[in-house]
């Protein structure tokens, strides 16, 4: 298979290891967009995106020339909006993969052009995935085709992980990770906060945002610190993996990264009732509705006993290598090729 995804450089890596495991071979073309830069691996090309510099085609005509010799039996491409790519999507059967059914806010518009060619590409591909039953409901609908789910895993592997899960004794802190947009409901998330820490059931933890973005600088209450920057794996997981809880209540929502990272590392992840979010939720800690204050300050307490915690995080790994696993996931991408060669 030829693999092109320009943006998700490390989902693809994780997917691809996990369908060569299976029996696949891949070839992966991306470019260094990701927030997490890494080395390029013997199995990947990787191009510049400057859509508009003739610096950049000769290794565009290198790779692609590459990629015709390679002769996949099937091009699976994933967020990839630029036109110069279009002529690899034809080299063999196309499976165009569509995360998100709409924009997130208005810092996550495209600019016209870009729109056209993922809308292509969907409309003209042997078969389209998405990670959730939510977004492939509403792209069936808009297309008029069948979509296939393939579960969203994490893209971190397992052996890149810390000791997880982390016992009751060394939990703290509550994590809101990510890009610091509008969507993330951090409004809510800080009225809630500051009831919690007004009540009985506080245990002295803070509530840490962990992200830049374009969120507005606000007024913090107390016990929450917000690092504003950018980070690694390397220094992101640790925190996270300690945590009593993760956030991903957000107001606008397909599905979550945040949320399958979260299970994968044994952490209770509070969810809102929008999009996919309640798909990938397991039954011991159901979706809260989008405005809901005192829902999330209720579980906040509950989920401040570090006991509580450390037994819904287990139950949390637990439901992500059951749904959400890579060698899941692969399993499903296997499917969906397979059925294409039936076609």
């Amino acid at each position: 298979m030829l693999w092109l995804s320009p943006w998700l450089r490390t989902l693809t890596r994780v997917q691809v290891d996990a369908l060569r495991a299976a029996g696949h071979t891949a070839l992966v073309v991306t470019t260094d967009q990701h927030y997490e830069k890494v080395t390029a691996r013997p199995d990947e090309r990787v191009l510049d995106p400057a859509i508009k510099d003739p610096r950049t085609l000769p290794a565009l005509a290198r790779v692609t020339a590459e990629a015709r010799r390679f002769a996949p039996d099937v091009v699976v491409s994933e967020l990839m909006h630029d036109p110069r790519w279009l002529p690899m999507t034809r080299l063999a059967p196309l499976v165009q993969v569509v995360h998100d059914d709409r924009p997130h806010g208005a810092d996550e518009e495209r600019p016209w052009y870009r729109d056209a060619v993922l809308d292509h590409q969907t409309r003209a591909a042997a078969a389209v995935v998405a990670p959730s039953a939510h977004v492939a409901a509403v792209l069936s609908a808009r297309f008029g085709r069948r979509v296939d789910v393939v579960p969203l895993t994490s893209d971190v592997p397992e052996s890149d992980l810390p000791p997880v899960p982390v016992p009751a004794a060394e939990r703290r802190d509550v994590v809101l990770l990510g890009r610091m947009s509008p969507y993330k409901n951090v409004d809510v998330a800080l009225r809630a906060w500051a009831a919690h820490t007004a009540s009985p059931s506080y245990a002295g933890d803070r509530l840490l945002l962990l992200g830049d973005g374009p969120l507005d600088r606000m007024a913090l209450p107390e016990h929450v610190e917000w690092r504003r920057e950018r980070f690694t794996y390397a220094d992101v997981l640790p925190v996270l993996a300690r945590a009593k809880a993760s956030l991903a209540h957000y107001r606008l929502a397909t599905q979550s990264g945040v949320q399958v990272l979260s299970m994968q590392l044994g952490i209770p992840t509070v969810v809102s009732d929008s999009g996919g979010l309640p798909e990938f939720a397991p039954p011991d800690l159901p979706p809260l509705g989008i405005d809901d204050v005192e829902g999330l300050t209720a579980v906040l307490g509950k989920l401040a006993d570090p006991v509580t915690a450390a037994g819904l995080g287990a139950s949390a790994r637990e439901h992500y290598g059951r749904h959400f696993s890579a060698d899941l996931a692969a399993s499903a991408w296997t499917e969906v090729f397979t059925r294409m060669g039936r076609r």
